[in-house]
């Protein structure tokens, strides 16, 4: 019979499939103590299920390619490290040999056990690592039961289909997109997960927050999944099927519009040019850009050279990667960011302390880039040897105080004395700008344009700094919300100083390519936007509808709004 499930929209689109039920926190576990003669076939058995395990991610990581291999690498190596984790291990063979517990019900108490630590955590985004804990667990009891369940080898070949899952990771949703998977449905889960984001990029519509999808929704049920509208339908009705077969059209004929806006400026009704820039890492998603008319790349994120890589990349290979970025835009202006690992992002080389208490607050982005002068040089010539082949600026990352500018720029005039002596050309200037995404560099963003060209406002982790809430964790969802006052005026703040300054200011977070918040950000000012390149189209065309100068009126309602409830209200005055 026709029932609704709802939840929050974190990618629109509608889908049409049937239901493959992933239930992570099912362990099906036999807790008959073993014998003693079972001990070694046992533990045999786990290590088998652990090279499973580990074989997969392998093979994921060969499968995916280009933005997707980017965006989900850092995933994979989270996974990997902690399937290889010495602690994890010992336990586990500990239980098995000393406890005589079965593999499966050892996997179950060290996930407990790892789950109970994290939970314990004061830190929002330590404590939803825990998710981590249970997708690598889980894939471990999956390969366990492979061998020997074939149910378990066909619920592994969910393509094609609808997932109905409590979360996805990054990972497992790239895979299962190139194989034909229509949607999700998550019964948990945030709009501003990476996963939600990644699907956005994906165009794969999504679900989040259908508080009963599993327990109501089985294997094989036909569902429409219908993100327009925040819902999805078991057991569809012809009415239903006929609404999905209209959206269909209307997409077609969308896109068809969509695409005829490549080669058309970017302006409002008013006669106001905007920029729009593309956030990028590969050769796809350079093509990409320049197919969709993007003006430059705001954002190129050098860190995932560097996390594909078990040892660090050499300056010749950070070079050609710049170099190719630099030719690949065609003369268009490159915004390349320094190194920006730490909190969710470890290296396999080491740069990264490990065992920081809050790694989220800790040594990462230009703070761990300073903490290795001679990591961050190599890159620093890589840079700069890039930038004769086309116009380039260099964005840094968590920069908190003018300090930390500084000695970025001494370290450049060092690297460029040191080339120049090598006789090798170099670009006469080259722009140097911070990203504002720490409180307190908002705040004081004027010291900070004393000595940056130009700035670019990351508002996923201002939000979640600012408002002490992780974007991916949905018990958080009334608090992370880019529309709170607190967020709205530091943004406003930024993007005003920028414009006394005499100065370019960017906007590179989710919101950016968000056509939702478009209207919003032109009134607070903004005129140059950087996002994933799949959104160009979509907010180039927002854009031909809106009139800036009767947006700009808005602003001082905008920041004198008390409650993201009245910013919102005032969004919607705007049409967004």
């Amino acid at each position: 019979m026709r029932h609704l499930l709802f939840g929050t929209s974190a990618s629109r689109g509608m889908a049409l499939g049937r239901a493959r039920l992933v239930q992570p926190s099912r362990y099906l576990v036999d807790t008959r103590p073993l014998a003693e003669e079972e001990v070694e076939a046992e533990l045999a058995r786990l290590h088998r299920a652990l090279d499973t395990a580990r074989l997969e991610l392998r093979e994921l990581r060969g499968k995916l390619h280009g933005a997707l291999a980017r965006e989900v690498n850092e995933f994979i190596d989270a996974h990997s490290l902690l399937l290889d984790d010495p602690e994890l291990l010992r336990g586990l063979d500990d239980l098995v040999r000393i406890g005589h517990y079965r593999p499966g019900a050892a996997l179950k108490k060290q996930r407990d056990r790892l789950a109970a630590v994290f939970e314990a955590m004061d830190d929002p985004y330590l404590r939803s690592r825990k998710e981590d804990v249970d997708q690598v667990i889980n894939r471990v009891i999956s390969a366990l039961q492979r061998q020997t369940s074939r149910e378990e080898r066909k619920l592994a070949a969910r393509v094609g289909e609808i997932l109905i899952a409590d979360t996805i990771a990054p990972a497992d949703m790239a895979h299962l997109a190139g194989n034909g998977l229509l949607g999700v449905v998550a019964s948990s889960g945030s709009a501003y997960s990476h996963s939600a984001i990644l699907a956005r990029s994906l165009d794969l519509p999504m679900l989040v927050g259908a508080r009963d999808a599993l327990s109501t929704i089985h294997d094989d049920d036909l569902i429409l999944l219908d993100a327009e509208r925040g819902e999805a339908v078991v057991h569809p009705t012809a009415q239903d099927l006929a609404r999905y077969r209209a959206w269909q059209r209307e997409a077609q004929l969308e896109g068809r519009r969509l695409a005829s806006l490549a080669n058309a400026p970017t302006r409002t009704t008013d006669g106001v040019d905007i920029r729009l820039l593309a956030n990028a890492e590969t050769p796809t998603d350079i093509a990409m850009a320049r197919a969709r008319g993007a003006d430059g790349v705001g954002l190129y994120r050098t860190e995932f050279l560097f996390l594909r890589h078990k040892d660090l990349p050499s300056e010749d290979e950070q070079f050609i990667a710049y170099r190719d970025l630099v030719l690949g835009m065609g003369g268009q202006p490159v915004t390349i960011r320094t190194l920006d690992l730490g909190a969710d992002k470890a290296d396999a080389a080491g740069l990264v302390l490990r065992g920081e208490e809050n790694p989220a607050l800790g040594v990462r982005g230009v703070r761990l880039s300073l903490r290795h002068p001679a990591v961050f040089t190599t890159q620093i010539r890589a840079i700069l040897r890039a930038a004769c082949y086309g116009p380039v600026r260099v964005l840094v990352p968590m920069v908190t105080q003018p300090d930390e500018l500084i000695a970025v720029r001494t370290l450049f005039k060092l690297a460029r004395q040191d080339l120049k002596r090598e006789n090798i050309d170099l670009p006469e200037k080259l722009p140097l700008g911070a990203m504002i995404e720490v409180p307190a560099a908002a705040i004081n963003v004027r010291s900070l344009l004393d000595h940056a060209d130009f700035l670019a406002i990351g508002t996923n982790d201002l939000a979640q700094y600012v408002l002490a809430a992780d974007r991916g964790n949905d018990a958080l969802d009334n608090i992370y919300n880019p529309l709170q006052p607190a967020l709205l005026r530091l943004i406003s703040h930024v993007i005003s100083a920028g414009r006394r300054a005499r100065k370019p200011v960017s906007l590179c977070g989710e919101i950016g390519g968000d056509t939702k918040f478009t209207g919003l950000l032109m009134a607070l000012g903004l005129t140059e936007f950087s996002m994933h390149s799949s959104q160009l189209l979509h907010v180039r065309d927002r854009i031909a509808q809106l009139d800036y100068h009767e947006l700009r009126r808005m602003a001082p309602s905008i920041i004198r709004a008390r409650t993201h409830e009245e910013a919102e209200a005032l969004l919607a005055s705007v049409g967004g």
